[in-house]
């Protein structure tokens, strides 16, 4: 009888642990289709070669996308859009068809992608990018033929996400944004 109710016991807690994993697991990217729009610009985001990213957040069903991986990194930078970020995904460019087409289904989590930043490959939208890796060898090779620097998500410096860009010198507002 002992036995018996130190087992139940056990199986009950196993339970429970593996529904706070279930609760705790980051959400499967969505795969990038036609009616993904960017954030910030409202653009159909398979308009625009280069990388893209997409934030999923407990408080909205949808992901929210972005056409470029810059956009992105801001977007969990700015204090006005919402905290309660699940996850952050991106393209691997070291697994996509080619620039222009980033691929729809390669995401990679951006907290452990590897970034090459001031390359001279340029956003969809004629910005510098942080072009995401899922391998640093990928990075590395991208490096050589592009120039740029690697880093982590963390050690995107905040000017470069959030610095002048080709947006905001068409008048963009970012006071604009429309989270819901």
């Amino acid at each position: 009888m002992l036995r018996a109710l130190c087992v139940a016991v056990f199986a009950l807690t196993l339970a429970a642990c593996n529904q706070d994993e279930t609760k705790s697991a980051p959400p499967p990217p969505a795969a990038l289709n036609s009616e993904a729009m960017g954030v910030f610009c409202g653009m159909n985001l398979l308009e625009h070669p280069g990388p893209k990213g997409q934030i999923i957040t407990a408080s909205r069903i949808d992901p929210y996308w972005f056409s470029s991986v810059r956009d992105t990194v801001a977007f969990t930078l700015m204090p006005d859009q919402p905290r309660d970020i699940r996850a952050i995904y991106v393209s691997d460019m070291g697994a996509a068809p080619s620039w222009e087409e980033p691929g729809a289904t390669n995401w990679i989590d951006a907290r452990k992608a590897f970034f090459v930043i001031e390359s001279r490959r340029r956003s969809g939208m004629e910005t510098d990018e942080a072009v995401p890796f899922a391998s640093r060898a990928a990075a590395d090779a991208f490096v050589a033929s592009h120039g740029g620097r690697i880093v982590g998500f963390d050690q995107i410096p905040k000017n470069y996400v959030l610095g002048s860009s080709a947006a905001e010198q068409n008048g963009y507002d970012p006071a604009q944004i429309k989270t819901n």
